[in-house]
């Protein structure tokens, strides 16, 4: 009965709201960037609107780890990618403004691309080795301007929830910049929003945010690079829940 209620509650409430938010969130972020403070237009209304989707969701987030993060400080944030959710919980509990990197395909969402491309977002685009060089030199180039970057180093979602191999794109960049890592540990988007389904699921979510890792003295070559990610990735994992492991 109550899995039945929340099905109704999500059609009839949470998903006309929903649209409703996404809709003034693009608009207010568009608007605001264009008028010259992308500064905060890039953050708060995304921010926001990532809050009340996980309250909306009926979703209770559980922080941990947030006096890792010094203010001011630029980082590269990487995180294990289960699902949509895993961008709001990001965005709306880090506690500090980020510029995402993310997949290509998603600029074409009516509204939400205009405003990511307005807020100064980096769509990586895999289609040719010079189109993915060209993202991260966007991404580099956001990281010059002081702000902080959030990338999922396993590129797409887990069919599982459990964690695919991390890609070295993120590594570069932290090594390019000489700016610290900061993993991140996902826990129950997964539950809420599994791939191939349209119908949410009420679940806690847990957001681990783990100490930094400077970039200084690490072995920059390819392989460094890779053992980096590899490094990062069992970080993050040594905080997952015992079924996604």
């Amino acid at each position: 009965m109550k899995r039945l209620l929340y099905v109704a509650y999500t059609w009839l409430i949470f998903v006309p709201l929903f649209l409703v938010l996404t809709l003034l969130t693009a608009l207010t972020t568009i608007v605001g960037c264009l008028l010259g403070a992308e500064r905060i237009f890039s953050y708060y209304p995304g921010m926001i609107w990532s809050r009340l989707t996980c309250y909306l969701a009926l979703c209770p987030v559980h922080v941990k780890g947030r006096e890792h993060i010094r203010r001011g400080k630029s980082y590269v944030f990487v995180a294990n990618h289960q699902g949509a959710f895993d961008i709001f919980l990001i965005y709306g509990f880090l506690g500090v403004p980020i510029k995402w990197v993310m997949k290509a395909g998603l600029e074409k969402i009516p509204f939400v691309g205009a405003a990511c491309r307005a807020a100064g977002f980096i769509f990586v685009n895999n289609s040719s080795s010079k189109a993915a060089a060209r993202s991260v030199r966007e991404a580099e180039r956001a990281l010059k301007s002081g702000a902080s970057i959030a990338i999922f180093p396993e590129g797409s979602r887990s069919q599982t929830g459990k964690m695919g191999r991390f890609k070295k794109g993120a590594y570069q960049m932290a090594v390019d910049q000489h700016l610290s890592i900061i993993p991140i540990t996902l826990n129950g988007p997964f539950e809420v929003l599994p791939i191939g389904s349209l119908n949410l699921h009420r679940h806690e979510l847990e957001m681990v945010i783990h100490e930094p890792i400077s970039v200084e003295e690490m072995d920059t070559s390819h392989q460094g690079l890779q053992q980096m990610a590899d490094m990062t990735r069992q970080i993050i994992g040594s905080a997952l829940w015992e079924k996604y492991r």
